[in-house]
């Protein structure tokens, strides 16, 4: 057992490992006492005086006396590791284990069943990841997509091409077995006591890698371009799925998809698995200079060798309607991100030194299945209509774009100033106000002014507005139950950000290996 102490402050010019001697002073515990004493995550309080506030993990001699800490203190919480014991069911599978999507809930749900002894066979609709790197850098060079490989299909899932976040608001044990793995298949070891880490798209590509020839040592399979064509639920179960045109036995089917898969949850519809709709989000990116925001959020320690590119989370909400940022990049790009024809749709990126001139976050309005109607599906036809008319607007592969006081005001001037924006494909000035419904351009309009005044030049200043984006998370739910299988079938599991069930990379993943372990409670290993 351990406890974890927070709010422990160092001043930007101190080591932060004299938080541990802190801790300890602030809760009278003798160095003596301590077996073992370190950082455990730390993070930036820029509200008053900058500097660092950690929290510190304590393992003492006596857990009795840990116990009591935790009971008194608010400052004080037991440890929980993120430990995994599985029992194994008992019922035979009659065919494979399958995982549909190699994204952060499908790889780690397949890595998990490896480790126990199980051998899944993973259908990934896109390449590899060194085939979907030529892939997605010949389209944002060239405009020209490539359907089954780009930002949102291939290895890695969506988050590949971002900024590689690991922050998530679940409070889940897992999170913590979760970085540990991704620092033993590479991403950097400060990752692990970062509140906010990341890894970034250049480093995340090699842990991905590390991580699929694990599986593969492991004893299963990675089969790349190969999607799931059918899967048609009877009697209660999948007694098989479609592959490459063949119907095979299906033990199990962990869908684990991502959240741009509007096809697959077509194929799913119409096969006979419910489907129902979800709130998602639509809205642009947002691009500063890295700068400026550095010097609205640390004032006169802007510029600090000590101190990350700063970051920004603001939200305001009218009339139940959410308006928020979401995925930030500091230093970072924004980028072509569409996996059809004839759309458009941004998303951001950060390599892992965070060096670019921008900072760029999606400033979203949130949607609710009143607003699109259309059933089951109506989100996901909601988003293309907008992503069709955003590169109707776009012209020629170009995205549309407007200078932030211009969409506010109603005004179409576009003259740059000091941000030039980074979308790589090239910007067309646009009337966003013509983009979106009115029900999202007003609550954007408002929200951009609110957050003007919490952080001053947010959306009076040269900032750019590039439009559109429409893939925050996934605009279908499909239905599971306690057990983790769907209704119609009690050996198909929904999983992860497409289904339904998460909201980034971390959440994502501890959802992939809690998938894994109710599979494994309900099935043993061996076939029928």
């Amino acid at each position: 057992m351990a406890i974890i102490i927070s709010q422990i402050k160092t001043t930007l010019d101190e080591p932060k490992e004299n938080a541990v001697p802190k801790a300890l002073s602030a809760l009278r515990i003798p160095p003596r006492d301590a077996v073992e004493a370190r950082v455990y995550k730390s993070s930036v309080d820029a509200r008053r005086e900058v500097c660092f506030v950690h929290s510190v993990y304590v393992r003492l001699k006596d857990p009795r006396q840990e116990r009591r800490l935790a009971e008194k203190r608010p400052d004080v919480r037991l440890y929980e590791p993120g430990e995994l014991t599985v029992k194994r069911g008992s019922e035979k599978l009659r065919g494979d284990i399958y995982v549909a999507g190699f994204g952060p809930a499908g790889m780690f749900c397949a890595l998990t069943l490896c480790e126990f002894g199980y051998k899944p066979i993973v259908l990934e609709r896109g390449a590899d990841m060194d085939s979907r790197i030529k892939a997605v850098e010949g389209y944002w060079s060239t405009g020209t997509l490539d359907r089954a490989s780009n930002v949102q299909f291939g290895e890695g899932g969506a988050g590949t091409f971002s900024d590689g976040k690991l922050t998530t608001r679940i409070n889940d044990p897992l999170c913590s077995r979760v970085l540990e793995r991704l620092a033993e298949f590479g991403a950097p070891e400060e990752i692990l006591t970062q509140a906010k880490p990341h890894i970034g798209t250049d480093r995340l590509r090699s842990v991905v890698r590390n991580l699929r020839q694990r599986v593969i040592q492991l004893g299963g399979e990675v089969r790349f371009l190969t999607p799931l064509e059918g899967a048609s639920p009877g009697s209660g179960r999948l007694e098989s799925i479609r592959v490459n045109g063949a119907d095979v036995p299906c033990g199990a089917l962990a869908l684990a998809v991502g959240h741009s898969a509007h096809d697959t949850f077509r194929m799913l519809l119409e096969s006979g698995v419910e489907l129902v709709p979800k709130p998602f989000s639509v809205g642009a990116r947002i691009e500063h200079l890295q700068s400026d925001i550095d010097s609205a959020l640390y004032g006169k320690y802007a510029g600090h060798p000590a101190l990350p590119p700063a970051e920004y989370q603001l939200s305001y909400h009218e009339g139940g309607r959410g308006v928020y940022t979401f995925c930030m990049c500091p230093g970072g790009y924004v980028v072509a991100s569409a996996s059809e024809p004839g759309t458009v749709v941004t998303n951001g990126m950060s390599y892992f030194d965070r060096a670019g001139k921008n900072a760029n976050s999606a400033v979203l309005v949130s949607v609710a299945p009143e607003d699109f109607g259309g059933g089951p599906l109506g989100g996901a036809e909601f988003i293309q209509r907008l992503e069709q008319r955003a590169f109707q607007m776009g012209k020629a592969g170009r995205a549309p774009a407007s200078l932030t006081r211009e969409f506010i005001s109603g005004g179409s001037s576009f003259t740059t100033g000091r941000v030039e924006p980074t979308y790589s494909l090239g910007v067309e000035p646009a009337d966003l106000g013509a983009l979106f419904p009115e029900f999202v351009s007003t609550p954007l309009r408002n929200g951009l002014r609110y957050f003007d005044r919490r952080i001053p030049g947010f959306s009076d200043s040269d900032s750019i507005l590039t439009a559109i984006e429409t893939r925050s998370s996934s605009p279908v739910r499909l239905p599971r139950n306690e057990a983790g299988y769907a209704a119609c079938a009690d050996n198909l599991f929904p999983c992860g950000e497409g289904c339904g069930y998460a909201g980034g990379i971390m959440s994502a993943a501890v959802d992939g290996i809690r998938t894994a372990v109710r599979i494994m409670e309900k099935y043993s290993p061996d076939m029928a």
